[in-house]
């Protein structure tokens, strides 16, 4: 089946955050990256997809920066408010969805601060994760991993077999993901990713395999990385 005749999701993009580790007053999703605002290329990425039917952005409140903007082909792009935790601000936007995006339909959320995720792996996310009942990119750790102590000294070396670092878009059907969420939060627990929510909940979602330059701007240094993967990846 062609892409462009697959099913359609919406897209949630918690963008709530303070990004402090980046360093000044203003939030990294709004941080100048090659010419403009770094969430400005991450929903122009998302919009350009034929599989995204539109766009939820969830803000701080009284957020001053947001712009605004019009996306690709005239997709929605709709806002709402969210909360202190990632995963409160994730479901403010499930519940923020339109009437029409039923609780059967999958949903993908995605960071605002990944602008170079690759369209192919939002494509191969859907197909495989449909079918899956949930699903996430990632890539196997490749990487030797440490353990260290408190003063910073390595004191055991961990096994990175069956180890993942997990990236977004993740994909879920709205309800079940609404479902999995508040249950956590009844429990005083905070996903750090809607995956973590899923597995808490019984659920064992499919990992897909992502490019790994589908980074996540987190320190000041990734902007110039970024710049340069945006280029690399345009049109990927």
């Amino acid at each position: 089946m062609p892409v462009s005749a697959r099913p359609a999701c919406w897209c949630v993009v918690p963008a709530a955050g303070r990004g402090t580790r980046v360093g000044g007053d203003c939030p990294k999703q709004y941080l100048p990256l090659a010419g403009r605002p770094l969430i400005l290329h991450t929903l122009e990425r998302l919009a350009s997809h034929p599989q995204i039917a539109g766009l939820l952005v969830v803000l701080g409140a009284a957020d001053p920066h947001w712009p605004g903007l019009a996306l690709p082909g005239g997709k929605p792009v709709l806002t709402t408010v969210g909360g202190a935790e990632r995963s409160d601000s994730v479901l403010a936007g499930l519940l923020a969805l339109p009437e029409a995006v039923s609780a059967e339909d999958f949903v993908l959320v995605h960071d605002a601060a990944r602008p170079c995720v690759r369209h192919a792996d939002i494509a191969r996310l859907i197909e495989l994760g449909m079918p899956a009942g949930g699903a996430l990119l990632g890539a196997p750790l490749r990487d030797t991993l440490k353990r260290a102590d408190d003063a910073g000294r390595s004191e055991q070396t961990e096994p990175r077999d069956a180890r993942w670092r997990a990236f977004t878009p993740q994909m879920f059907r709205r309800g079940e993901l609404i479902a999995a969420l508040r249950a956590a939060a009844e429990q005083g627990i905070k996903p750090s990713d809607e995956a973590m929510a899923m597995e808490l909940a019984g659920f064992a979602p499919l990992l897909v395999e992502g490019a790994e330059d589908n980074l996540k701007v987190t320190t000041s240094a990734d902007f110039a990385l970024a710049e340069f993967l945006l280029a690399r990846t345009a049109g990927a």
